[in-house]
């Protein structure tokens, strides 16, 4: 990522995957920035994005090399959050995401977090600790006062949410 960014004030979608990142830098000067796409790189960490933390609605980062989930707290308005296939295996990581009160749509396949448990385990562990979550792997979670939390489960998951 370079100063080319910089001319890009008023840009409000960025996709920037497949493109070999290392690292994220550059995209503070994007104040509109709403929906910022960085799959399929080598992006290792949430570092750079600190100046979007009051923008940035939906992060699109699956196909990296993410272990830490450091940093992703400071999105405080982020509501959409792709990022499967990634290094993340443990819980205290991803009890991060629990500081994100406007988070609706993650998607999480792929990580040996999400590996190391049974499908309908794993949901029901997140839409515990996600209270606000509403979908989950492409999958709506539904909670009523008799079932507070109970998920609908569809043939399979949408390849287009795995890509991104």
């Amino acid at each position: 990522m370079d100063n080319a960014l910089a001319s890009l004030v008023n840009c409000e979608k960025l996709s920037l995957s497949t493109n070999m990142i290392e690292k994220i830098a550059g995209v503070g000067t994007i104040k509109n920035l709403k929906i910022l796409s960085l799959g399929r790189n080598l992006i290792k960490g949430f570092a750079g994005l600190e100046p979007l933390g009051d923008t940035l609605e939906e992060l699109w980062i699956s196909y990296n090399c993410i272990e830490k989930m450091k940093g992703i707290q400071m999105m405080k308005n982020l509501r959409v959050l792709y990022m499967s296939n990634n290094l993340v295996r443990e819980w205290n990581e991803f009890a991060r995401l629990q500081e994100l009160a406007n988070l609706r749509d993650l998607v999480f396949v792929g990580n040996p977090l999400y590996e190391s448990l049974e499908v309908e385990q794993w949901r029901l562990e997140v839409a515990r600790r996600l209270s606000n979550l509403e979908k989950l792997d492409g999958e709506p979670i539904i909670r009523t006062e008799e079932n507070p939390i109970q998920l609908i489960k569809s043939d399979s998951l949408s390849n287009d949410l795995l890509d991104q």
